[in-house]
């Protein structure tokens, strides 16, 4: 099996420990489950802003412990200054995410995702009743009808959908309910990083849809790249995460992004 199989494979146990342990009913009483949720479309849309999702993570399976000591509440505020949006890692095995983390980041009043590899229903739930505002679905591991299921149930809960994409053959994961499309430059599959094979399929993707890119971002020129091929978000997360003090890293990252930008 290749890394993304594995991991599926271990998502399916730890969904169904999850739903044994915390009935769907109780996650839909929890406090933030009804909370008023913020849309990363209009953030990303904002030309005021910058159009990065910052991400917060621990560690990946092709990198290893990339930083384990980070404090969530100050990164993610420290993002939260100049970002879009911010995505935390809940993956705990393969990620060394938990809940917590993205607990303790809802303080920040910018949007949420929730990265983690989205198998089941539940864990939408899960996402709302935990504070996200956007879920992650990963074409890779979903069939299109799966996709639409669960694009459609998140919706209905309030939710936005960021469908992320590999390889023109995932173009037909689409839906009504995935209005943010997110294509990822390194392969699930292999870690290989190829961005001019993402700006390629990114003139399939309809126009009323916003582009994000992914992964492998590590320079103000690759966002000046991106953005005039038609992309509003950049998520990015190793490039700030490998330092010893994010929040810095991101600072000035920001900065030569503006000072590139009024060029």
């Amino acid at each position: 099996m290749n890394i993304l199989d594995t991991i599926i494979a271990h998502k399916r146990m730890e969904v169904a420990e999850r739903k044994a342990a915390t009935p769907a009913s109780a996650l839909e009483r929890s406090e933030l489950f009804k909370r008023k949720v913020f849309s990363l479309k209009e953030f990303l849309l904002d030309d005021a802003r910058t159009g990065i999702i910052a991400e917060f993570k621990r560690r990946s399976p092709s990198k290893g412990l990339i930083n384990g000591n980070a404090d969530v509440v100050g990164v993610t505020g420290a993002y939260a200054k100049h970002a879009s949006g911010l995505s935390v890692l809940t993956d705990e095995q393969f990620f060394g995410g938990v809940t917590a983390d993205l607990m303790a980041a809802r303080i920040n009043q910018i949007p949420i995702l929730r990265k983690d590899f989205i198998i089941d229903e539940y864990q939408i739930l899960e996402a709302r009743a935990m504070g996200a505002d956007v879920i992650l679905l990963i074409a890779a591991c979903l069939t299109p009808a799966d996709v639409k299921r669960l694009a459609t149930f998140a919706t209905q809960l309030g939710l936005e959908v960021l469908l992320e994409l590999h390889d023109e053959e995932e173009l037909a994961h689409i839906c009504d309910e995935t209005v943010l499309v997110g294509i990822n430059n390194r392969n699930l599959k292999t870690f290989k990083v190829d961005i001019e094979r993402s700006l390629a399929m990114a003139k399939k993707i309809p126009d009323n849809r916003v582009k994000i890119a992914e992964s492998g971002i590590s320079s103000v020129d690759n966002i000046l790249l991106f953005r005039n091929n038609g992309f509003r978000g950049f998520l990015i997360g190793e490039n700030f995460m490998k330092e010893s003090d994010p929040a810095i890293a991101f600072e000035n990252f920001v900065q030569e992004l503006k000072a590139a930008s009024a060029l």
